[in-house]
């Protein structure tokens, strides 16, 4: 988040050398954008670039530009005379805010036939390449809910409800995308007359507002870490298998579950960036990350689920978590039209 594009360190070079003098590396990289939780190095997400690079002669350097919204300023800023040849990650939150700038040249992935139709339809004009989606929903310690024989909420009406009362942490959307998503959720629900009034029906009910995701479920959350006091949380569908894989020690079954009806949907893109001076190798990287071979290897390192539909989810998925059937979604220019005016309503009423 603090490293500029310019000042990122060891540009790392996915190729057949890393930042060596091999005479691949002494080429001119194609450089890929991506923001601070891309893995840099060391994961099978690393390998599958790296077999890229061995199959085509392209190295590709990743450059990190900071979380999704630092990433997508830096691009607007220098549109058409960017600081890399692709980027990664940019979602529909702040689509509409990149398109507008012209941040990437329109490209039809050769790829674009196995990716979800529903996805696809988010950029009719090609503009950038869906690539993963998750959804942002409440998750629920359950160990908390069965040792205090309650019942986990269901529904997002269930959050206002007087049993839920100072139990629930959710992100502030001025300084959080998860928090963003989760408003996005609650006014796509609602409707315009309507969310303000649940918001104030949650505060009443106690909520509580962090910064960060890391904060909610880091230190509030009591189904993470065992610390925190409060057993829900705005997080993500892919939470509970990620506490499963990372669980030490190993665990066979999830402390976590999401609550599919409360889901609003992320979908993440990425693009040839406008003004590169290697388009074509820029396209052949683009179609990449678009296909099978680094589609399925983004869910166990990004855990996010990928665009294609023909790409096997690993074990810890299917069994934990779930894609959810109707998720909250909203057009890219619906949220950049009114996302301000709503973030600083939800201010005034949430935070005053």
């Amino acid at each position: 988040m603090k490293r500029s594009l310019i000042a990122a360190t060891c540009l790392v070079a996915v190729a057949m050398s890393a930042c060596g003098s091999s005479d691949s590396a002494s080429r001119s990289p194609l450089t890929l954008v991506v923001y601070d939780s891309f893995p840099m190095k060391d994961t099978s997400l690393n390998k599958a670039l790296a077999s890229f690079s061995a199959s085509t002669g392209i190295v590709v350097n990743l450059v990190s530009a900071g979380d999704t919204g630092t990433m997508v300023s830096k691009a607007v800023l220098t549109s058409g005379k960017p600081e890399g040849d692709v980027m990664w990650g940019v979602d529909n939150t702040l689509l509409s805010r990149v398109l507008t700038a012209k941040v990437f040249e329109s490209y039809a992935s050769k790829e674009l036939g196995s990716v979800a139709s529903e996805l696809t339809a988010l950029v009719p004009a090609h503009d950038a390449t869906p690539v993963d989606f998750g959804d942002v929903c409440i998750n629920y310690d359950i160990a908390w809910f069965i040792a205090h024989s309650l019942t986990p909420p269901a529904s997002l009406a269930d959050l206002t409800k007087p049993e839920y009362r100072n139990l629930l942490t959710v992100e502030n959307p001025a300084t959080s995308s998860t928090g963003l998503a989760f408003l996005l959720g609650t006014i796509r629900a609602l409707g315009d007359t309507s969310w303000v009034d649940y918001w104030k029906q949650l505060r009443a009910n106690g909520v509580e507002v962090v910064d960060t995701w890391t904060t909610a479920y880091y230190t509030s959350f009591s189904g993470a870490s065992g610390k925190g006091s409060r057993p829900i949380v705005v997080s993500y569908a892919s939470s509970p298998p990620a506490e499963v894989i990372f669980a030490d020690p190993p665990r066979t079954d999830a402390p976590t579950a999401s609550v599919e009806a409360t889901c609003f949907r992320q979908v993440e893109f990425a693009g040839v960036l406008r003004g590169t001076k290697r388009a074509a190798e820029a396209r052949q990287l683009v179609d990449f990350l678009a296909g099978a071979a680094f589609q399925s290897e983004v869910a166990l390192n990004l855990f996010v689920y990928p665009a294609r539909t023909d790409v096997a989810l690993p074990e810890a998925f299917t069994k934990f978590s779930s894609v959810a059937a109707h998720p909250f979604t909203m057009a890219p220019d619906t949220i950049a039209t009114n996302q301000q005016g709503w973030i600083d309503q939800w201010t005034s009423t949430v935070l005053r």
